[in-house]
């Protein structure tokens, strides 16, 4: 695997609203540093959804986009979708929850998918998109900050899988805000997920 780019937003309006989202991520050249809060100046406009130790880092398989490319007609630069890092060689399909990724001195821990929001429908310009993402079952994938340090497009990168229970990222979006049978609900909380997830499965 091979860290394909890495991608910075800056806080923008979205077309026809009001306010200020960091969505539009763009490639950026160089090295850039990632601490327990993500990457070092790119823009959080939303705190209450987005960002914090859970969700420091998003990240997109490269071939992921490249069939959302086909899927949807056209080529998706990195950072479309609001994602940090482009990992080339990943399919989101294949990565579970405690999986992680090792760039250097960067440890990247995957705790749960990116669910779909009304910021993400409007950047793509789409109404249907939220329902055609969920419907796809190729969630970009959040990661917590192991370990911190300097990271740029093109660094080799390595995968190590999760030894305990297992579950897939995409599991956790099509489970989103549904009641899990108890045997479902122990092996989610067996898992490094996310401490939001966590929460609202030790209070069901």
């Amino acid at each position: 695997m091979k860290l394909h780019a890495v991608c910075v937003g800056q806080a923008e309006k979205l077309p026809g609203k009001s306010y200020k989202t960091g969505i539009f991520k763009t490639p950026v050249t160089g090295r850039v540093l990632i601490d327990a809060e993500g990457i070092v100046g790119d823009a959080i406009c939303n705190r209450k959804h987005h960002g914090g130790v859970d969700q420091a880092i998003y990240l997109e398989g490269l071939e992921t986009l490249a069939w959302w490319g086909e899927t949807l007609g056209k080529p998706l630069a990195p950072g479309t979708f609001g994602e940090n890092l482009v990992i080339e060689g990943l399919d989101n399909r294949d990565v579970d929850v405690g999986d992680r990724f090792i760039i250097g001195d960067v440890v990247l821990e995957a705790t749960s998918a990116r669910i779909p929001c009304a910021t993400f429908t409007a950047r793509m310009s789409d109404p249907t998109f939220a329902k055609r993402y969920t419907a796809a079952a190729r969630p970009g994938i959040y990661c917590r900050v192991v370990s911190g340090g300097s990271v740029g497009a093109g660094d080799e990168m390595s995968f190590q899988r999760f030894e305990g229970a297992k579950v897939t990222i995409a599991e956790t979006m099509a489970t989103f805000g549904k009641r899990l049978d108890e045997t479902t609900r122990q092996r989610f909380l067996a898992a490094p997920i996310h401490y939001k997830l966590r929460r609202e499965l030790e209070r069901a």
